[in-house]
């Protein structure tokens, strides 16, 4: 049997696949922008990668396989796709030829109207399907990142797919989605990276419910996406640059350049730990601390048509940091603070801060909880008001006075209080925790919604 390696991202909660085809050959499914993990496993086990395959066009991430077609990879990918670069495209029930193996595309049309979803399969005998964003662990995946007014139908094209094609096949079959845990694909929190359609048909709830119940249930728990959803679409259409497997240094930049660069339009965000940007930033940047999320925030916040200059601390990963801003499209990094705050200090520059707090302590005025719209629903401290963090990117309006922001940890609610601070607001804490640490030191009940 062929030998499947998974690869997590954590940040975005995806997976992509190597399948060890047995003849010194291998396969991707879905890769992510930086080829470094498949060579490497591909390297540790002595296959030449030949073929690269995606189930539909990826919203949430750049797209490998441009990558891996510089390395010598065919692409192979939904017809219907029309990709605007050298592939396979193939259709409903059509099989690539793996010299023993096959994988055979079934069109499962829902996340997407391209979809495909794969099965890898031994003569008759079906080995695994890689279901895309088509069924996933205890959940499904959105359908309305097309647009609003295809969203119904194409929750009701999910159903059809799930019950005439995927349910249909044996309950014993591993499944590998795409999108799992932390995707805002839809995947609920926490779960596991594979399943099989025997566990779904027995566990996932909206695999119980006809169509018309289905959708209401889907189209219902639809939550907001980050913005730049609406272009990755077209980026791997298009096909991305290739960069190779070598992330690039970060050019220095003296204070001065970085001065000039914000005044003709860049935009500055520092990367470093909250604590470090709450005791001094330079004014008007914004707050995305280098962490698994980091990509997902960068995406939602910042335009992707202008350039990125960076406050980096000097114990940061800078090739991280480069990986997760390109595998969601930021083509445009100018290079970093050189010398990072000591040196604007020491340039005699200023600097604005942001006070921290603990949860429990709660100062005086409005809480502002930036969590996302079921998270707040959940549980949330009384009186709170509730903004998510991304609706602070576009026009909103706060009460005047001070402003506690909180989040579930701290680190989105910094994010929030430096685009706030940008936007003129002057009295901000972050606290530092969430509800429930409020919860269990001051012995109250979290209000829910």
């Amino acid at each position: 049997m062929a030998e499947i390696v998974t690869f997590r991202d954590e940040g975005l909660g995806n997976s992509s696949y190597l399948v060890d085809l047995g003849d010194g050959r291998g396969l991707v499914l879905d890769p992510s922008r930086d080829p470094a993990p498949y060579l490497a496993a591909a390297r540790r086990r002595g296959l030449r990668l030949a073929w690269s395959v995606e189930t539909h066009l990826h919203a949430d991430f750049v797209s490998g396989s441009r990558e891996l077609t510089a390395m010598g990879a065919t692409v192979v990918a939904p017809a219907a796709a029309r990709l605007r670069f050298p592939h396979r495209g193939l259709g409903d029930g059509e099989e690539l030829d793996l010299g023993g193996l096959s994988l055979r595309a079934l069109a499962t049309p829902g996340h997407t109207p391209e979809h495909l979803a794969w099965l890898l399969v031994d003569g008759a005998r079906p080995l695994g399907l890689f279901s895309g964003g088509s069924l996933l662990v205890g959940a499904v995946a959105r359908t309305d990142l097309i647009g609003p007014d295809r969203t119904e139908e194409l929750a009701r094209a999910l159903w059809r797919s799930l019950h005439e094609r995927i349910l249909t096949l044996p309950d014993d079959l591993t499944v590998y989605p795409t999108h799992g845990a932390g995707s805002f694909c839809s995947a609920p929190t926490g779960a596991e990276p594979t399943t099989t359609i025997g566990r779904e048909k027995a566990t996932n709830p909206l695999l119980a419910a006809g169509e018309d119940a289905f959708v209401k249930l889907l189209v219902g728990g639809l939550g907001s996406y980050p913005r730049y959803f609406l272009r990755l679409r077209e980026t791997n259409r298009r096909g991305p640059r290739v960069h190779g497997a070598e992330p690039p240094v970060l050019a220095p930049l003296a204070p001065q350049e970085v001065r000039r660069l914000v005044a003709e339009g860049a935009e500055l965000v520092d990367v470093r730990p909250i604590a470090a940007f709450a005791a001094g930033h330079v004014p008007g940047a914004l707050s995305v601390p280098l962490r698994n999320a980091f990509a997902t925030w960068l995406g939602w916040l910042v335009p992707d048509d202008r350039p990125l200059v960076l406050v980096v601390d000097p114990d940061q990963d800078r090739s991280d940091l480069v990986r997760q801003a390109r595998k969601v499209g930021y083509e445009r990094l100018t290079g970093e603070l050189a010398g990072g705050m000591a040196a604007w200090q020491a340039a005699g520059l200023p600097q604005a801060r942001i006070p921290l707090a603990g949860v429990a302590e709660r100062p005086a005025g409005t809480v502002l909880d930036v969590r996302q719209d079921a998270e707040f629903a959940a549980g949330h401290l009384p009186g709170a008001r509730h903004l998510e963090l991304g609706a602070l990117a576009g026009t909103f309006e706060l009460p005047a006075g001070p402003l506690a922001v909180m989040c579930g940890h701290g680190e989105r609610a910094m994010t929030a209080a430096s685009l706030l601070q940008r936007a003129g607001h002057r009295d901000l804490t972050v606290l530092l925790g969430g509800p429930g640490d409020w919860s269990r030191a001051t012995r109250r009940p979290l209000e829910p919604s």
